[in-house]
C-alpha cells in the first residue's frame, strides 16, 4: 500500500507511456521516474519546486541527492544548471557583467577568453577543474604573450565569479590555477636622442596622409604630427591622453606675472577612455611645457585655422587640440600610420609606434639622472612599481648616485 511522504521529504513517482504491466515496481513499464524537490515559496507565495527523471529510480535519486548537496554549498538548483557550460558562461559575464565598460573593453576581454573557451568553453561549468583550467592556460600560452595569457586568466576568474555569485557554481576553480609563463611579446623600445631629433625635423616639414575608408586620402599639414610628436615626446602624454587633449586645457603664454610665475602649461585632465576618464586618478596632471612644444604648438593653431576655414560649415567645433580635417576627433589608426611614415622616411624604421614616444619621454629623462618617483609623477603612474615594469629596459641601467656621493667624501682623505 501506497504511503503518504512525510513533509519535506522529495517525491518520486512513475510517469506512464503505456500500459502498466508491474503496478509494484514499474519494472518493464513503458515511462519515466519523475523526481520532485521543494525549494520554498516565492514572494507571491508560489511553491518553488525543482523536477528532474530518469529511466530507473535509482537514477532520480542520485539526481535529487546532488541537488541536496548543491543546496547545502549554498546554491540554488535552477532550470538548465546542470547543463551550463562555460561558454555560456563567459557569455554571460560578457553581457551583464561589464555594464557600463566600454565597448572596446569587452571586445578585449572577449579576445584574451576565446583561446581558452577553444579548449574548455564545451565543458560543463559544474564539472569544471583547476586541472582543464590549467590545460587551457597551457595551450594558450604555446600561442599568445606572457601579458595576453595573464589576460585571459584574470578575465576567466572574473566570469566564472560572475557564474559564483549567481549560484550556478559552487566555487571558483580557476583560481586554483597559476598563470603560466607565454610567449616573448614585443618588447618595448625607444629612439635615441639623434633619433629623436631627426623624427621631430622631418615632422615639421613633411606633410602627412589622413586616410580615410572608401574615400580619397586627405592631405594634412605637417604641423598637425609636428606638434603631435613633440608634445608626446616632450612631456611623455600617453596616446589616449593626447587624442582627447582640448585647447582649453592648454596655456602657451602662463603667467610670468605671477607669484611664483606659472610657465606655458597642459592640463592632462582627460583621455579616449568611456567617459573621458583618464587610466589612473594619478594620471590627472598638470605638465609645464617646454618652449619647443609651446612652438610646435602655436603653428599648428595657424594651420588648424586654415583647416577651419576650408571646411567651412562642415567644420565640427570640438574644442580638440588635434583634430581630422573636418574638426572630429584623430583616428588612432590613422595617427599610427601617418607617425610610421615619417618614421620611415626619415630612416628610423617602420616598426614604431606612437607610444613608443611616451616610452622615449621616460628614457631620456632617466639618462639624465632624474629619479624614479618623480619620472613615475611626471608619466601619472600611480607607483613607482609601474614605472619600474613598463619602463624597465629605458630606466638608467647604473645607479651612480652613491659612488658619486662617497667618492666626494672619501676623495678628500
Amino acid at each position: 500500500m501506497t504511503t503518504r511522504r512525510r513533509r519535506g521529504e522529495d517525491g518520486i513517482s512513475f510517469e506512464h507511456r503505456g500500459p502498466c504491466s508491474d503496478p509494484q515496481r514499474h519494472r518493464h513499464c513503458p515511462g519515466l521516474w519523475r523526481g520532485e524537490l521543494m525549494l520554498g515559496y516565492t514572494g507571491d507565495g508560489k511553491r518553488q519546486r525543482r523536477k528532474v527523471s530518469g529511466k530507473t529510480k535509482a537514477a532520480v535519486v542520485d539526481k535529487l541527492r546532488d541537488l541536496h548537496t548543491q543546496l547545502d554549498t549554498g546554491i540554488t538548483p535552477k532550470a538548465g544548471y546542470a547543463q551550463y557550460t562555460l561558454r555560456q558562461a563567459a557569455q554571460d559575464w560578457l553581457e551583464h557583467g561589464l555594464e557600463g565598460r566600454s565597448a572596446k573593453t569587452v571586445t578585449k576581454n572577449q579576445n584574451v577568453l576565446e583561446p581558452i573557451l577553444t579548449v574548455i568553453g564545451a565543458r560543463k561549468l559544474r564539472d569544471l577543474s583547476a586541472a582543464d583550467v590549467r590545460q587551457a592556460l597551457a595551450a594558450m600560452a604555446t600561442e599568445y604573450s606572457t601579458t595576453a595569457v595573464s589576460m585571459g586568466h584574470l578575465a576567466l576568474k572574473r566570469a566564472i565569479r560572475h557564474a559564483e555569485a549567481n549560484d550556478l557554481v559552487s566555487r571558483n576553480v580557476a583560481i586554483l590555477a597559476d598563470t603560466p609563463r607565454g610567449q616573448e611579446g614585443r618588447p618595448s623600445k625607444s629612439l635615441t636622442l639623434d633619433q629623436a631629433l631627426v623624427v621631430m625635423t622631418a615632422a615639421r616639414t613633411l606633410p602627412v596622409m589622413e586616410l580615410r575608408p572608401g574615400l580619397k586620402d586627405v592631405r594634412r599639414p605637417a604641423e598637425l604630427m609636428h606638434a603631435y610628436i613633440t608634445l608626446s615626446l616632450l612631456c611623455g602624454l600617453r596616446t589616449e591622453e593626447a587624442r582627447a587633449l582640448r585647447w582649453a586645457h592648454v596655456d602657451l603664454d602662463g603667467d610670468p606675472a605671477a607669484r611664483p610665475p606659472i610657465p606655458p602649461y597642459v592640463a592632462v585632465w582627460r583621455s579616449v577612455r568611456a567617459h573621458g576618464e583618464t587610466k589612473t586618478e594619478r594620471s590627472r596632471r598638470t605638465l609645464a611645457l617646454p618652449q619647443v612644444a609651446v612652438q610646435a604648438l602655436r603653428a599648428w593653431t595657424g594651420s588648424q585655422a586654415g583647416e577651419q576655414l576650408a571646411a567651412g560649415p562642415g567644420w565640427q567645433d570640438t574644442g580638440l587640440v588635434f583634430t581630422n580635417h573636418v574638426g572630429a576627433a584623430l583616428d588612432a589608426g590613422n595617427v599610427r600610420k601617418m607617425f610610421k611614415r615619417i618614421c620611415t622616411e626619415t630612416g628610423v624604421g617602420d616598426n614604431w609606434t606612437p607610444r613608443e614616444l611616451r616610452t622615449t619621454f621616460v628614457s631620456l629623462i632617466s639618462h639624465q639622472g632624474v629619479s624614479i618617483e618623480e619620472i613615475a609623477r611626471l608619466v601619472g603612474h600611480a607607483t613607482t612599481r609601474t614605472t619600474e615594469i613598463v619602463y624597465r629596459r629605458e630606466l638608467r641601467p647604473v645607479i651612480t648616485t652613491g659612488a658619486e656621493i662617497m667618492d666626494q667624501l672619501f676623495s678628500r682623505t
